[in-house]
């Protein structure tokens, strides 16, 4: 549903690893989420939500695709 650059963020990565540095101790293996890009499926007309057999994609150009089916 949706398809992002990551240089459309609003906060650099370096940025936010800078801010959480603040309270976090990052470890090797430690995975940063930042939230959603626009069009997410509660602001859809009718809503979309994630459900059984769904396939959710994490591609980083380099390092590979994180693909996880959805469950009950």
């Amino acid at each position: 549903m949706q398809h992002v650059h990551t240089s459309d963020v609003i906060f650099g990565f370096a940025e936010s690893v800078a801010f959480f540095s603040r309270w976090y101790s990052f470890l090797p293996g430690d995975l940063v989420t930042t939230g959603t890009p626009a069009g997410v499926g509660a602001g859809r007309k009718p809503p979309r939500y994630m459900k059984p057999g769904d396939v959710v994609e994490v591609e980083v150009s380099g390092i590979g695709i994180l693909r996880n089916t959805v469950i009950a």
